[in-house]
């Protein structure tokens, strides 16, 4: 059985001894982008590194890439609100949140439905537009090292389609996160989520 896992960065060292001493003896394949351990018992656990790519191939160069300082940025949009922020480490140093109203739909047909429809992609691009102007306000000038995206694929590239996110755009990396309406507790549980380790665990096969 595989199952998924995260763990705080300032515990992933400990994870790793703790995941020896419950299944046995342990080897590591390190490359830039993941860390494989795999136990005497048939355990494994893949760690995909965050933030890469690694460049000490050691377990222990992993955990200190993972407690690394980083000026890490945040940006969550859906369509009935947004979220911006910049965390130095676990720290959250500058946000803003908000939101829009946009019309939900309508089982009305013909015009009324089409006029509903107009309104609710209006509704739809202000409110894209307000949070293009807060990632250009709290965002762009940053000097982020890495910038991690949630709530609706298709608002965030709308936002981040703008020109004068452009120095962004190269710094996105993974997780993209699911979250609710962002409101200010959503963005400091998402900076923390977006900096969590994640790991996948395989069970040893059934004898």
């Amino acid at each position: 059985m595989t199952r998924i896992v995260s763990v705080a960065p300032a515990r992933l060292e400990r994870w790793l001894t703790g995941f020896t001493e419950r299944h046995g003896v342990t080897s590591y394949d390190v490359t830039p982008s993941r860390l494989t351990a795999a136990a005497e018992d048939g355990s494994r656990a893949d760690i995909d590194v965050p933030f890469g790519p690694l460049e000490d191939l050691t377990p222990a160069g992993l955990v200190a890439h993972v407690l690394a300082d980083r000026r890490l940025g945040l940006l969550l949009v859906r369509r009935g609100g947004y979220g911006a922020g910049v965390f130095e480490g676990s720290a959250l140093v500058n946000s803003k949140v908000g939101s829009r109203h946009v019309q939900g739909t309508t089982k009305a047909g013909g015009w009324s439905q089409q006029r509903f429809a107009r309104r609710r992609d209006n509704q739809a691009r202000e409110a894209f537009a307000a949070a293009t102007e807060v990632a250009v306000r709290i965002l762009a000038p940053a000097r982020l090292d890495v910038l991690v995206c949630g709530g609706d694929r298709k608002a965030i590239d709308t936002v981040l389609e703008d020109p004068r996110l452009k120095e962004l755009v190269p710094l996105v990396r993974p997780p993209f996160l699911g979250v609710a309406d962002p409101k200010q507790k959503v963005l400091e549980q998402a900076g923390v989520d977006a900096r969590a380790v994640r790991i996948q665990l395989t069970d040893p096969p059934e004898q």
